[in-house]
């Protein structure tokens, strides 16, 4: 079993060091050095606008101030990390994420916004955007995961389970959402039945060749903790044989890269800072990150 021992982490550290964000740096220090969480809270303050919501390049490839969706989970993310569930920061995202809501309770993938800003290629809208999967999902498992009662969260959650109500052959991203959601829902029953259901259409968009090269979805971008329906959607065999692959890919160099396309400096190295935390996470998560 391949292992990142204590010189990998402080090469990985020494990366982040020279290459991430300082939310990044600071989620890097409370995770595996013992840094206070209080400055990941801080680090995050200057991404949220007034609308509650965030923006700012808190998501690398949305380069504009204004707030968008997707910014919003990232931020729910490091808020949990730092045990900081209770922060007044989750109501007043939520109660944005509630402003922008189509009527059906889903908020957009992207708000017209993004064409005020550079962004990358991938980033496009309607005038008028539906709700999406992608990120209401997401973002409904981590206000579930975090006991929010807010009003939107049921809004949120009535239109995912209508979605999965539809859904038949999801792709990566929607997966993504959906697993965050089947996770977190308090509903557990109707959970494991959407799950059952779908688990073959989304394991069917998963790389399973762990040096595959090329923008790729492989097994433990789903399954990053063995506690989720995503660890559920593999086999012991496919999730060790990902895990030594995610070894013996630190960079020299002490990261990892993401596989997508950096369409502007410097996404590079603040994706590749995000992602070289996030690698970490799951390394110690499977008991591959050696004390």
């Amino acid at each position: 079993m391949k292992t990142i021992d204590s010189g990998g982490l402080a090469r990985a550290e020494d990366f982040v060091l020279r290459n991430a964000r300082l939310i990044d740096r600071h989620r890097f220090a409370h995770l595996f050095r013992g840094g206070p969480a209080a400055a990941i809270i801080t680090a995050l303050r200057p991404y949220e606008n007034p609308d509650g919501g965030y923006g700012n390049a808190l998501e690398p490839d949305l380069r504009g101030a204004a707030s968008q969706p997707v910014p919003a989970q990232h931020a729910l993310e490091f808020l949990h990390e730092a045990g900081a569930g209770d922060d007044p920061a989750v109501d007043r995202v939520t109660g944005h994420l509630a402003s922008i809501a189509r009527p059906d309770g889903g908020v957009p993938f992207v708000l017209p916004s993004v064409r005020e800003a550079p962004s990358a290629p991938w980033w496009q809208t309607a005038d008028d955007p539906p709700g999406h999967i992608v990120p209401t999902g997401t973002l409904a498992g981590q206000l579930h995961r975090i006991g929010s009662a807010h009003p939107w969260t049921a809004a949120a959650t009535a239109f995912c389970w209508a979605w999965l109500d539809k859904a038949a052959d999801p792709p990566p991203y929607e997966t993504h959402a959906i697993l965050t959601f089947l996770d977190h829902v308090p509903d557990r029953e109707r959970a494991e039945a959407a799950f059952a259901r779908l688990r073959e259409p989304m394991r069917g968009h998963v790389e399973l060749d762990p040096y595959a090269g090329g923008e790729a979805h492989f097994p433990l971008d789903f399954a990053a903790a063995p506690d989720g329906f995503g660890r559920r959607m593999f086999d012991d065999a496919t999730i060790e044989a990902h895990l030594d692959a995610l070894v013996e890919t630190q960079g020299e160099d002490g990261g990892w890269q993401v596989n997508f396309l950096r369409w502007t400096p410097a996404t590079g190295p603040e994706w590749a800072g995000h992602l070289t935390v996030e690698r970490l996470k799951t390394l110690r998560a499977y008991g591959r990150l050696s004390p």
